[in-house]
Order: C-alpha cells, then structure tokens, then sequence
C-alpha cells in the first residue's frame, strides 16, 4: 500500500496528540515525531500547529467564491444554496476528523475563536454576493447582510446536528434548511405582481368586466 502523504499523516497524528493530550500539552515536535517527519516538513504544510485544525479553510472559500462567480441573477438563488453545499459536503466527508475538529473547537477557546473569524469570511462572501445580486444600492445593503446571515446559520444548525448525532441525513436537512430561508426573503430577483385594493360602491357583477379588462386575458378573479 503506498505511503500517505505527508500531510495527511501530520493531520492525522496531531488529531491523535489532541485527543490524547490535549491541545495546549501537544508540540509542533510531539506531532513531527509521531508522523514521522521533521519540522521543516511541518511548516511546509502548516503555518502553525492551528492552521492543522482548520486545514481547508482558504480552498473553501475559494471553491465558495468560484460558485458563486458562477452564476448570474437567473440562477443566483441556486448559486448561494449550492456554495453553502459544498462547505457541508466538505466537513461530511471528512468524517471522524469533522467529528474530532467539533470537540476541539468547543474546549479550545482560541481555536473557537478562529471557527468564529472563519465563519464571518465566509458570511462576507455571501453578503457581498447577495448586495451585487440585488443591485449593489444602498437600499438594499441590509438585506443582503440579513440574508447571508441567514444562509449561514441554516448551514451551521444543520451541520451541529449531524455533528452531534441529531441528523443522519443531513443533504435533506440542508435542503430543508435552505428552502425555508430563502423563502423568508420571497422574491428576491424575479419579476413582481402588484396588488391593488380600492373600495366601491359598485356591485361587484358592475367591476369585474373592467378588471378583467384591465388585467388581460390572463387575469383571474374570483
């Protein structure tokens, strides 16, 4: 069988140190050693015994800027939906190693911290995204920043519960997820209907030949 990488076997015995020892009682050394390379051959891979938690980051958000570049206002709903999907295929793929990232993150604060920076790169992204899609005017800034706020805790509740244990399908529940936040923005690019309510005196019998006028072949009441 060939060798794993290098760098894969350095994700994997720093994983192992944390679970074993902790993660402030693990060295840099303690994982070279047990992977079995030197330090040169750490920091070629890794800035810092942090960037070996959170490996994937930067490739992340370039896949994430790359779909998203990708899209144009027809299809811009599906873009920030499937960009969100590949962050959660991502860490569902990972396995064992997303399930071990979990329980680091939640007993390491400065290791929480950096999920936390991470996170709000990638809600910039979909803001930033969303504000051009609606226009770019100053109008429309708040919703953008509302709806990327949005599309990223839909993502984050549905990946906490795979996490721990609550989802054991979580495509579904992403699908779940993502449609009910779209849908609290309604309609956000496609062309509106306007309503028109007004009183009269009139029967309604006398109004409806001149609102089925009005309205075109299409029109319906009733």
């Amino acid at each position: 069988m060939p060798a794993k990488p290098a760098k894969q076997r350095l994700t994997e015995a720093a994983f192992a140190l944390f679970e074993e020892r902790g993660y402030d009682q693990t060295t840099v050394d303690d994982i070279t050693d047990r992977a079995g390379v030197g330090r040169s051959t750490f920091f070629r891979a890794f800035r810092s015994k942090e960037d070996v938690i959170f490996p994937d980051h930067e490739v992340l958000l370039s896949a994430i800027e790359a779909r998203l570049a990708g899209s144009d206002p027809r299809t811009a709903t599906v873009a920030v939906t499937e960009a969100a999907r590949l962050v959660l295929r991502h860490y569902v793929a990972e396995g064992e190693l997303a399930l071990a990232r979990y329980r680091l993150t939640r007993s390491v604060p400065a290791l929480r911290a950096r999920e936390i920076a991470g996170t709000r790169q990638y809600q910039r992204l979909f803001q930033e995204f969303v504000h051009r899609w609606m226009g770019g005017g100053e109008e429309t800034a708040l919703r953008a920043e509302l709806m990327a706020a949005a599309v990223v805790t839909a993502h984050n509740h549905v990946l906490r519960r795979w996490l721990r244990g609550q989802a054991t399908d979580p495509e579904a529940a992403f699908d779940a997820a993502m449609a009910d936040t779209v849908a609290l923005f309604g309609n956000t690019g496609e062309a509106e209907t306007t309503v028109v309510a007004f009183r009269t005196g009139k029967d309604l019998s006398a109004v409806l030949p001149g609102l089925r006028k009005l309205l075109g072949d299409e029109g319906t009441l009733g």
